[in-house]
């Protein structure tokens, strides 16, 4: 009897925490944790992982999200760019230094309300820096240059410190050279000052220095703690048994960086091609260039995250209406005006950074004004580069051999140049009908077919009656008839 009482005085105690965290573990089963991997240099491609990553987790509603990190920095329009991402998302946000957290890995590790570092790990030395430009290795920063530049990541990165409660002192010290970290440590026979890095050093902080703690009340100097690896560390924080999701590059962020770039030049692309395509008889190379150029940029702001493949259904929208506009019910003006906004819209928001919505609803956050500067800037780009695009084709193309081997292409194969001419001259003096109002081009009826028509000069009124006198490319040249 008394040894069962000794085994059942052993055994209860132990058997009462499995409980409890069995009953954590079930608890945790409807949380979510969302661990974003910073594996690589903080370039343009990894904004575009962040991004994805970030709105997946709010589109989850999820608790949790860790940066598991080891990286050697990179640029500061980058790191920028990723620190105003993860502000966007308001659950708990954490960084785990899995190996090394250098330059702008600091700077986004301190964008998250905690830090934890594995064994042996590394972070710090933040100094601004300019590579050389075969980018092998580094240049020396004219002085003014570097204390302008040091001066801008500081209040950058002061400013993400603060709202996360970080130590300021010790970030700045990671990034100026000439300020150095004294800090005042308590023990109980006496108060010194520890110099935590002398005056022209740049501080760099492995696990165990960083999570020292100074001053009075005592705080830790900018880690949480040393954990040994990324599952001990969900436990640690209380998400033991939460469902795991790791966002995972895809590799075509890397794609998506290079179509965005040339963003500008795929819209002059594909307005000229689709121009050129309304122009010329049949479909062939410049719809297709057109429509290519256009399925690119979506592409583009698709992969960065930006936008979903809604923006495309609204910009085919809108390109359909415009095309019935052209060839159906030409004259309407309110189809094409209607087609032509959709289109514009896509085009637009197609490269909007915009964030699932934080309150219950079907609708994204709206935008803020900032986040249309680029596609707005874009847009003005590629209105002017394809207007110009436009005016140099029609002035160049038509005297060139390929303009005859499209227009041969387009009307596949079934007439030729010579029999498109002499379909051209068979059409002189035939009567038709506006349309449209010619200012001074539009739409004119003869007999069943409805052409491309230009007046010689003077605006026309829809319904007035026209006579063919010549031809200029595609369009046909009409006067109006006199009244007998």
């Amino acid at each position: 009897m008394r040894a069962l009482l000794t085994l059942l005085a052993v055994l209860i105690p132990a058997l009462i925490p499995s409980t409890a965290a069995a009953a954590d573990v079930s608890t945790n089963a409807a949380k979510k944790v969302y661990i974003l991997p910073i594996r690589d240099d903080i370039m343009p491609p990894l904004v575009y992982l962040v991004r994805r990553g970030v709105k997946e987790a709010m589109a989850a509603k999820a608790d949790l999200l860790v940066l598991d990190m080891e990286t050697n920095g990179g640029r500061v329009d980058t790191t920028r760019e990723i620190i105003s991402i993860l502000n966007e998302f308001k659950g708990d946000t954490v960084t785990f230094v899995n190996k090394d957290a250098f330059s702008a890995g600091a700077f986004i590790a301190v964008a998250t309300k905690k830090i934890y570092m594995a064994p042996e790990s590394v972070i710090g030395a933040a100094a601004p820096i300019i590579m050389s430009p075969g980018g092998d290795g580094v240049e020396k920063m004219p002085d003014t240059y570097e204390k302008k530049m040091t001066s801008a990541v500081k209040a950058m990165v002061r400013t993400t410190a603060e709202k996360h409660g970080h130590n300021i002192a010790v970030i700045e010290a990671m990034i100026d050279k000439t300020r150095g970290l004294v800090l005042t440590n308590v023990t109980e026979s006496a108060t010194n000052s520890v110099v935590i890095a002398k005056e022209g050093d740049i501080l760099t902080l492995t696990n165990t220095e960083a999570e020292k703690e100074y001053g009075n009340p005592p705080k830790r100097l900018l880690s949480s703690g040393t954990v040994k690896d990324l599952e001990t560390l969900i436990a640690q924080l209380g998400y033991a048994g939460a469902t795991q999701h790791r966002v995972n590059p895809t590799g075509m962020e890397k794609i998506g960086s290079w179509l965005n770039m040339i963003s500008p030049l795929l819209l002059i692309i594909g307005i000229a091609g689709i121009y050129v395509e309304f122009k010329t008889p049949g479909f062939g190379l410049p719809g297709i260039v057109g429509i290519t150029a256009f399925a690119l940029y979506f592409l583009g702001g698709y992969v960065a995250g930006l936008s979903g493949a809604e923006w495309v259904v609204v910009f085919v929208l809108g390109l359909a209406l415009v095309f019935v506009e052209l060839f159906v019910y030409p004259g309407t003006v309110m189809i094409g005006l209607l087609g032509a906004t959709l289109m514009l819209a896509a085009i637009v928001m197609a490269m909007v950074d915009l964030y699932p919505a934080t309150t219950p609803g079907f609708l994204p956050a709206m935008p803020t004004f900032d986040k249309f500067d680029l596609p707005m800037q874009n847009l003005i780009i590629a209105t002017f580069g394809g207007g110009l695009a436009i005016w140099l084709a029609s002035l160049i193309l038509p005297k060139t051999s390929l303009y005859r081997a499209v227009i041969s292409q387009s009307a596949s194969g079934m007439q030729t140049e010579a029999r498109m001419e002499a379909q051209k001259k068979s059409r002189h003096g035939q009567i038709g009908v506006t349309t449209s109002v010619l200012r001074p081009g539009g739409k004119a009826k003869f007999g069943e077919e409805i052409l491309d028509v230009v007046s010689q000069g003077d605006m026309l009124p829809k319904g007035t009656s026209v006579r063919i006198v010549g031809s200029s490319g595609s369009e046909s040249i009409v006067e109006a008839m006199k009244e007998p």
